[in-house]
């Protein structure tokens, strides 16, 4: 491998974040744009990391300051809306038998760590900063960015999210589509009873579950119908995700009495979309969110996108050559293992949409997280 080579990701989110270092690692020349200038530190509540996000945690180096600063638990609950459990399931320890089978924490806990690991690694960041265009040849990517200066890399990768800019310019049309769901998300103090995530399928909504972020801490979510974002005031988030809310039982109750901030409660729309084909153009290469998003019914798009860089780093380090081959063999290990989830969490969603009361929800989930045992 020629140490030479050099790098630019686009995007410091899971994806952009694990792939710089692990190229760090492996003696790559990187650099690290992000477009907000606080690095996405503080932004969101809670995030939940089942085993295959925690394998490539490990890789990274990081995992024992997740496993420090997070729950780790092995079981999910299901659960009526008046809090009465119906079932227990152990969860799969997708990640290996030597790992949780999930661990909740706060979403800025985890970025922040991830943050140190690119700055540890030596990497250049530049916060604030954008690609304005990128002009490719056959040897690399020359990139002018949005103030002006440029620069000239052997391979761009695109880390930039959802609502990628990178996947536009070079000519991907894929573009994410709304799945017809929407959730609200607060994070909130852990009532002491809450040791695992458990899940209430019904009610006024079509979910309303929780999971433990830490001691003390959790997250919980309510989804309903998605609704046109600008009949909803910002001022008003706390009180519609109360509303809601307060239809269920259990330990409902005492998250909703916390539920109280409207700055702190975030609605999102549900999206599916997926890049069929090819994940690249050239020297550019997508990753993560930019080549793919699910509904997250099974809580795997961190997890996915953390997958998807390292197996373009251990494919970028490996091979002498950064061809159309190698990054056709990124997009075929990738794809066999990323469609099968974004499936089965629309469906799941779909499901519910329609009002289907038979569908097997956890066969399918079951189903899915085995296949996720297996290496990416």
């Amino acid at each position: 491998m020629d140490e030479a080579r050099t790098v630019l990701v686009i995007g410091g989110g899971a994806a952009g974040n694990t792939v710089t270092v692990l190229l760090r690692r492996a003696g790559l020349s990187v650099d690290l744009i992000e477009a907000k200038d606080d690095w996405n530190a503080t932004a969101g509540s809670g995030i939940t990391l089942q085993g295959n996000a925690l394998r490539v945690l490990r890789e990274l180096g990081v995992w024992d300051r997740v496993e420090a600063s997070g729950f780790g638990f092995d079981a999910v609950g299901l659960t009526a809306p008046d809090g009465s459990v119906l079932h227990v399931a152990e969860d799969l320890r997708t990640g290996g038998d030597d790992l949780p089978a999930t661990v909740g924490m706060r979403r800025p806990r985890l970025q922040q760590i991830l943050i140190d690991a690119v700055r540890a690694s030596g990497a250049r960041v530049r916060l604030g900063a954008t690609a304005a265009s990128l002009e490719q040849d056959a040897d690399g990517v020359s990139v002018l960015f949005g103030d002006g200066t440029e620069g000239r890399y052997d391979l761009v990768i695109a880390a930039d999210g959802l609502g990628s800019t990178t996947r536009a310019a070079v000519g991907i049309t894929e573009r994410p589509e709304p799945t017809g769901m929407a959730i609200w998300r607060v994070a909130a103090p852990r009532p002491g009873g809450v040791t695992r995530t458990d899940l209430a399928y019904g009610g006024p909504s079509y979910i309303a579950g929780y999971c433990p972020t830490s001691d003390t801490t959790l997250y919980a979510y309510v989804v309903e119908a998605n609704r046109d974002r600008a009949s909803i005031p910002p001022e008003s988030y706390a009180d519609e995700m109360r509303r809601l809310a307060s239809a269920y039982g259990g330990f409902w109750p005492e998250i909703t009495a916390h539920i109280t901030d409207p700055a702190k409660v975030n609605y999102t729309w549900f999206d599916r979309m997926l890049v069929e084909g090819s994940w690249h153009r050239g020297r550019v290469v997508l990753v993560g969110d930019a080549a793919h998003c699910c509904p997250p019914t099974l809580a795997q798009g961190a997890a996915l996108s953390m997958e998807d860089a390292w197996v373009l780093a251990q494919l970028l380090t490996e091979s002498p050559s950064w061809d159309d081959a190698l990054f056709q063999r990124y997009y075929e290990r990738r794809i066999a293992r990323v469609r099968p989830v974004v499936e089965a969490s629309v469906q799941i969603g779909r499901w519910q949409l329609d009002g289907v009361r038979d569908a097997d929800v956890p066969a399918l989930m079951g189903r899915t997280m085995t296949m996720l045992k297996e290496l990416p």
